[in-house]
C-alpha cells in the first residue's frame, strides 16, 4: 500500500503571513564582570532555569559572511578554553559542518527552526546547550527580516542578542543608514551590536566608524581575508571534510575576530526550563519529564503538533545509511530518533564500498552524486546490491541526490551523463541555476513530516507521484513525492523529528 496516501479526516491548510509571534517572557541577567567563571556565567539557575552567554549572527542577506564570522567566533572561544555549542538557523547541511569543526564540537551545528523544527524543540535544545556550554552562538539564514519565521522571530521568541553583519566593499557612510535600520526595524529585539565585514584599509574602516549613530553599538571590522575564505560552489559552502586547510583558515579567521569587540563574551541570557522539566541528581541540571505534543493547526505559521509514538516501533531493524562525499545531507537528530525508535545503524559507501551488508531498510541521503558521476556508475557490486534488497521487498527511502542516484541515468551541468542504479526509471540533469526552494510538508496519518527543499536538478520520470509535498508559504503543491514498491523518493529533505511516527513508516514495509 501507499507510505503515504491522503488521509481520511487528514487536511493540510495552508498558513498565511500572520504577524510575528510576541517575544517570550525574557529574564534580564546581570553581566559578569572579570575573568571567565563558567559557575557565574552557565551554571547558575534561578530555579530550573539555565543561564548562558549567548548571541545571535545574523546580516542584510546571504552571502554577506555570516558563516565565517561565526566559525571565527567559535573558534576563537574554543581556542580560548571555553565550551562553544553553535546552532544553525533554518534547515541547512553544510554550513552546520563547518560551524561543528570550529567549535571542536565533534558534530555539526544543529538547526532552529520554529517552523520546522518546532518552538518546544528548540526551546529545549537551547535549555540543555545552556547546561553543558560557556557559550551559545546562532547562525542566522538569509537576511535577518527574511522568512516567515525569520532569524528576527526566533532570536526575539528566546531573547537572543542579534550582532549584524554587513558587508562594507563599496560603502562608506551609508553603512550607518543601513544599520541603524537593522537596529530600529523592529523594537522587540535586542541589538548587541553591528559589524563590518570585507574592509579593505584602515581609512575604510574608519569613514565607517564616522558614520554609526552613537546609540549603535559598533562591533568592529573585518577585513578582506582572501587566503582565509570559506570555498563555495552550488547548494553552499565545500563540504567541511572537502577543504584540506580548513583548520587553519579556522584559526587564521579567529586571529582576526581577537582584534574586534565582537571577541568579547556577550551577557549571559537566561534559557527558561521546557515544560515538563524536573530536578536531575546533578545539581542545576534539570531533564524533560515527558514529550508533550502540542496540539495546533497543521502548518500553522509555527506551532509544531507531534503525533505520540508508542514503543520502539523499528526495534531489531538494521537501517544500512548511505554516507561518503556523494551523500552527506543527514541531521544529526534524525539519526538519533532512528535509534530511539529502535533500529540498529549502519553506514555504507556508494563510492567505494565492495559489498552491502544485509539491511531491513537502506537510507538514501542527498548530497553531491553530480560531482561524483563516474565513480558512482563504475561501482557495479553496490548498484547490484541495491537491486537485490529492492528486489526481496525491502524499503528503501531516498532524498533528492539519493533520489537521482536511483535513476537510469544523471547529467552534470556540462551535459555529462552517467548509468546511476536504474532502480527507478528516467533521467535527472544539473540546471544553471536554483530548480527547487522551500519549506515544505508531507502529509501522513501518524503525522505531517515538515523540511525543505533546495535543489539544482529536474528529473524526468514515467511513474507518477503519489502525493505531492504542500508548501509552507501558499498551501500549494510542492514536490513529488514517489513511490514505486518499496522505494519511497522525494527532493524533499525531511526533518524525521517534526512527526516521529511517520518517519518510522519511512523504512518499514
Amino acid at each position: 500500500m501507499p507510505y503515504l496516501g491522503p488521509a481520511t479526516g487528514h487536511s493540510i491548510q495552508a498558513s498565511t503571513r500572520s504577524p510575528a509571534p510576541q517575544p517570550s517572557a525574557r529574564h534580564s541577567a546581570q553581566s559578569h564582570a572579570g575573568t571567565h567563571d563558567r559557575a557565574h556565567d552557565c551554571g547558575h539557575d534561578r530555579g530550573l532555569d539555565h543561564q548562558c552567554p549567548a548571541l545571535f549572527l545574523s546580516a542584510t542577506s546571504s552571502g554577506q559572511g555570516k558563516t565565517t564570522l561565526t566559525a571565527a567566533l567559535a573558534r576563537h572561544h574554543r581556542n580560548a578554553g571555553r565550551r562553544v555549542r553553535v546552532f544553525k538557523t533554518g534547515p541547512d547541511f553544510l554550513d552546520p559542518m563547518i560551524l561543528g569543526r570550529a567549535a571542536g564540537a565533534g558534530t555539526e551545528a544543529e538547526p532552529l527552526d520554529l517552523w520546522m523544527v518546532g518552538e518546544d524543540d528548540c526551546r529545549r535544545a537551547l535549555y540543555q546547550a545552556a547546561g553543558e556550554a560557556d557559550l551559545i552562538l546562532v547562525e542566522g539564514a538569509m537576511g535577518l527580516f527574511d522568512g516567515s519565521p525569520s532569524g528576527a522571530d526566533l532570536a526575539e521568541t528566546f531573547g537572543l542578542p542579534v550582532a549584524a553583519l554587513i558587508d562594507a566593499r563599496g560603502m562608506g557612510q551609508t553603512f550607518g543608514a543601513l544599520a541603524l535600520g537593522l537596529m530600529q526595524y523592529r523594537p522587540g529585539l535586542h541589538f548587541a551590536g553591528i559589524a563590518a565585514n570585507r574592509v579593505g584599509s584602515a581609512r575604510h574602516a574608519e569613514m565607517i566608524r564616522a558614520g554609526i549613530p552613537a546609540e549603535l553599538p559598533y562591533l568592529g571590522a573585518l577585513p578582506r581575508l582572501d587566503e582565509a575564505v570559506l570555498p563555495s560552489r552550488h547548494l553552499g559552502l565545500v563540504q567541511a571534510q572537502e577543504i584540506a586547510d580548513l583548520e587553519q583558515r579556522l584559526d587564521q579567521l579567529a586571529e582576526h575576530i581577537g582584534t574586534t569587540e565582537l571577541a568579547a563574551l556577550p551577557k549571559p541570557v537566561r534559557f527558561q526550563a521546557p515544560k515538563g522539566t524536573a530536578p536531575s541528581s546533578t545539581p542545576g541540571v534539570g531533564m524533560p519529564v515527558a514529550e508533550t505534543p502540542l496540539a495546533e493547526t497543521p502548518l500553522a505559521r509555527t506551532p509544531l503538533a507531534k503525533t505520540p509514538i508508542a514503543g520502539t516501533p523499528l526495534a531489531g531493524r538494521r537501517i544500512a545509511i548511505a554516507r561518503d562525499a556523494a551523500f552527506s545531507f543527514l541531521y544529526a537528530a534524525n539519526l538519533r530518533l532512528l535509534v530511539q525508535l529502535g533500529a540498529d545503524l549502519a553506514f555504507f559507501s556508494p563510492l567505494s564500498d565492495e559489498a552491502l551488508d544485509p539491511a531491513d531498510a537502506i537510507y538514501l541521503p542527498g548530497g553531491y552524486p553530480e560531482l561524483h558521476l563516474a565513480q558512482l556508475a563504475a561501482n557495479s557490486a553496490i548498484k547490484a546490491a541495491l537491486r537485490a534488497h529492492v528486489d526481496a521487498g525491502r524499503p528503501l527511502y531516498a532524498e533528492c541526490g539519493g533520489m537521482l542516484y536511483l535513476l537510469e541515468h544523471l547529467s552534470d551541468k556540462q551535459g555529462q551523463s552517467a548509468e546511476m542504479a536504474g532502480l527507478l526509471p528516467g533521467t535527472g540533469r544539473l540546471q544553471p541555476g536554483l530548480a527547487g526552494l522551500g519549506m515544505q510538508a508531507l502529509a501522513h496519518p501518524a503525522g505531517e513530516l515538515r523540511g525543505h527543499s533546495f535543489h539544482h536538478s529536474t528529473m524526468s520520470t514515467s511513474i507518477a507521484a503519489v502525493q505531492n509535498g504542500i508548501r509552507q508559504h501558499d498551501g500549494q503543491p510542492g514536490e513529488p513525492f514517489y513511490q514505486q514498491g518499496p522505494i519511497r523518493a522525494s527532493y524533499l529533505h525531511l526533518y524525521f523529528p517534526s512527526a516521529p511516527a511517520a518517519a518510522a513508516a519511512l523504512f518499514l514495509p
